[in-house]
């Protein structure tokens, strides 16, 4: 798309929606995430995918959106990480959910969406990602809109076009166009506390000096867009790696109190020899951003593992990491919400092995782990 089309969405985005202030947004205090009074918020969020080919919410074929939002409340929640790819808002934006599910021959989903979700059918990408925002809000909960991709598609590889700037699918000026628009777009919902971004950097041509040039610019254009929302960067190397910032710190106090680093943490992240270790390894690669003479807070925006239990490493995984997560009190966002996927890498009705929901999207998929995970949920 033409850098001047981009540039109208953005005036447009601007004109329509401005920028509204709300004393309820979140800031930072310290390694704390603090609202209004001072008062200390943990995010106990839980990753809900919209970046894929359909560009729309999963599991809307399966549930009524408001029975989906009930459902991670009854879970406690507070917060839902809610993806998004860049393209949503740029080449796709007018494309109505119809239109696309029509042109990947998803003709099962759209019957579901048609029973489940009917008004959704009818609107543009925007407005159906918008009212899955409204709903999350309605029912109290927070959320967190993650740039994922550029290309909307299954994340990640070194090679897939998405994974930096300049790659095939990350056009730095779009990307940067697409950010602003979506904060000036949402900055009137109070319930919208964050904004992440961009997933995991990564592949060969990732380098520090182009992280601090694009991403501190996309930072700085957000901010200025929607001031009231926390600004989160991403690290290097999938998210796993903050450690360049011991060298060249960037200072919080330049972000009136927004600014969050996160990271993310997998089975396969780290290689070490035991649970000690591997928390050793997380802390020199981001947890120790909580501490210093300038700590500021670290979102933990992707854990998870195979729920079925039938992965031995990630099993082991996840006792480690409920154990690092307690002693070092992150707010933190699992993946996933999503029990199955519209279609991902051709298939379709894809199961998520990952996800907290059964592929029926009605049952829990490993009750044990949600109960265990009630350790982390914020202390009310």
């Amino acid at each position: 798309m033409a850098v001047k089309s981009l540039q109208a969405i953005f005036l447009l985005s601007v004109l329509c929606f401005g920028v509204v202030s709300y004393a309820s947004f979140l800031s930072t205090q310290g390694r704390w995430i603090v609202d209004s009074s001072g008062r200390r918020v943990k995010l106990a969020c839980t990753s809900w995918a919209s970046h894929m080919e359909p560009m729309l919410a999963e599991g809307l074929h399966k549930k009524p959106l408001k029975d989906i939002v009930a459902k991670l409340v009854q879970l406690k929640f507070n917060c839902v990480r809610l993806t998004w790819a860049t393209y949503m808002f740029t080449r796709h934006s007018n494309n109505t959910v119809t239109q696309t599910l029509d042109n990947l021959k998803l003709a099962q989903a759209k019957q579901g969406i048609a029973q489940n979700n009917p008004a959704l059918l009818s609107m543009t990408h925007i407005q159906a990602f918008e009212a899955v925002i409204d709903e999350l809000g309605k029912q109290g909960i927070m959320v967190v809109l993650d740039n994922h991709v550029s290309n909307p598609k299954w994340c990640c590889a070194d090679e897939d076009g998405n994974g930096f700037f300049k790659d095939a699918d990350f056009d730095p000026t779009e990307w940067q166009l697409a950010l602003s628009f979506v904060a000036a777009k949402f900055s009137s919902k109070n319930q919208v506390v964050g904004m992440s971004l961009r997933n995991e950097l990564r592949g060969p041509r990732q380098n520090e000096d182009d992280w601090y040039n694009y991403v501190l610019s996309g930072a700085a254009n957000v901010h200025v867009v929607n001031p009231n929302v926390l600004v989160i960067l991403s690290g290097l190397n999938y998210d796993t790696d903050l450690g360049f910032l011991k060298k060249k710190v960037v200072d919080p106090s330049n972000w009136n109190n927004k600014l969050v680093y996160e990271t993310h943490w997998y089975s396969w992240s780290v290689h070490a020899n035991t649970c000690d270790e591997t928390i050793n390894v997380v802390y020199d690669h981001a947890l120790f951003l909580q501490d210093g003479a300038q700590p500021v807070p670290l979102f933990l925006s992707e854990f998870g593992f195979n729920q079925t239990g039938k992965n031995e490493a990630d099993n082991a995984f996840i006792n480690c990491f409920l154990t690092g997560a307690a002693k070092y009190d992150l707010s933190w966002s699992l993946w996933a919400l999503q029990g199955s996927y519209y279609i991902r890498e051709s298939k379709l009705d894809y199961e998520e092995v990952f996800g907290v929901l059964n592929a029926d999207w009605d049952t829990i998929r490993n009750p044990q782990f949600m109960s265990d995970l009630q350790k982390l949920h914020p202390i009310k």
